[in-house]
């Protein structure tokens, strides 16, 4: 690596203040509905209205709505007209991510080695505070308390820096397939007002992934879409907040699909699947009379959407897939775990992307405990603008599992 190089990666110093306090998602929350806590994993229990339950009323926080901006390429220099692309919906805002943005603007080839530093900075950083920790033991009360608060501290900056890591990391792998995020979704200029005027960009996100993911994800489409997915120049109007709920589910479809089609993958090249599935059978691929595997499968029950769109019965719009044939071979305990997203930090990503792109809806809870939605906005976006959203979600759930695997094997921080 010439000098140039090294010195366009080198390694901010990371501070030690607090972290900023963030709120639960409405979107998705690793303590409401839609998630069980397994010791200290987050298991995704896709279930009937799993994101429209909330457990406590809702004030929007304009002090979060101002501080969280884009990501932004700005022009350069020598740029007659100064104007600015977001290249993502979230900002990152730690030192170590600010550094990342630039370089994912300037250089993106360059993250990599940058993200390998940052990594190293966050070992050395552990290592020295694991070291102190076996050093405070012989302090006095007082100092111990403050010891700790202070190790707290460190750890939750840590934490926030490490999940803009991995944010950035799968911006790249957007850029590198030359698939542009959608910006946040804003009120719309356009004379027709509709929100999707982003670049669909669909086949491209086709074919990041398998042939038999792809088959899954087609089925996701379908139950979401209804009969209206061979219409997608239709324009519905929809609840943003149902939207950005159904944005989240498709996150962790795409994330849980990847993770079992890395074994599949696997396991068809050395030839060890199941029978049933090396053969490709298809008679296996009937909706179960118990319905495990419902629950477990594409997404949460989304019900009737505003301008028709709607989420059929599991099992009325699926096409027989042989990916799906060999989750239905799981037993119940590796079904559990592969439906468990594996780190608090993928689940922080999750939650501050989506608010970044549909913003954070104001929802109260009345005093009998229904939902007041006279505040929820409406927008009004087309089938295909739709699709392009949950192709886009399920391709952010599918990279997230990549880099959440790719970070941990030099930064260990995934619990098994």
């Amino acid at each position: 690596m010439d000098a140039a190089t090294a010195s366009l990666i080198r390694s901010p110093l990371l501070p030690h203040e607090t972290s900023r306090n963030c709120a639960g998602s409405m979107f998705l929350t690793a303590s409401g509905p839609g998630f069980t806590r397994s010791g200290s994993k987050h298991q995704l229990r896709l279930r009937q209205n799993a994101f429209t339950r909330f457990s406590k009323p809702f004030q929007i926080s304009t002090t979060a709505s101002k501080t969280r901006r884009s990501v932004v390429v700005k022009a350069s220099a020598g740029s007659d007209e100064a104007s600015s692309k977001p290249i993502a919906p979230l900002q990152l805002e730690s030192p170590a991510g600010q550094f990342l943005s630039q370089i994912l603007v300037s250089h993106p080839h360059l993250v990599p080695a940058a993200v390998e530093q940052q990594l190293e900075q966050l070992q050395t950083d552990r290592d020295s505070q694991g070291q102190n920790k076996d050093s405070s033991s012989s302090l006095p009360g007082t100092d111990i308390v403050l010891y700790r608060r202070i190790a707290e501290l460190k750890e939750n900056e840590r934490r926030r820096t490490l999940e803009e890591i991995l944010y950035a990391l799968v911006v790249q792998k957007f850029m590198e397939a030359d698939v542009s995020l959608i910006p946040s979704i804003t009120p719309s200029s356009d004379p027709s007002g509709r929100v999707d005027t982003w670049p669909t960009k669909v086949e491209k996100l086709e074919q990041l992934h398998s042939p038999e993911m792809y088959e899954m994800i087609h089925n996701h489409l379908a139950l979401i879409l209804g009969s209206r997915i061979g219409d997608l120049t239709s324009v519905a109007q929809i609840s943003k907040l149902r939207v950005g709920q159904v944005y989240a589910a498709s996150v962790m479809y795409g994330y849980f699909l990847k993770r079992v089609d890395q074994r599949f993958q696997l396991e068809k090249t050395m030839k060890l699947l199941p029978s049933g599935v090396s053969d490709g059978s298809k008679t296996s691929v009937e909706q179960p009379e118990d319905g495990k595997y419902q629950a477990v499968s594409s997404h949460p029950e989304v019900g009737s959407f505003a301008g028709g769109v709607s989420a059929k019965g599991f099992g009325s719009e699926i096409k027989p897939s042989r990916l799906r044939t060999y989750v239905m071979s799981f037993d119940s305990e590796t079904l559990q775990r592969y439906a468990t997203i594996r780190s608090r930090e993928a689940v922080g990503i999750i939650e501050k992307h989506t608010e970044a792109l549909f913003g954070k809806p104001e929802i109260i809870i009345t005093p009998q405990g229904t939902v007041d939605s006279s505040k929820d906005e409406q927008i009004k976006i087309s089938f295909g603008g739709m699709k392009r959203l949950v192709l886009e979600a399920v391709t952010f759930g599918s990279f997230l599992w990549d880099v959440e695997s790719h970070v941990d094997a030099r930064y260990q921080f995934v619990l098994n």
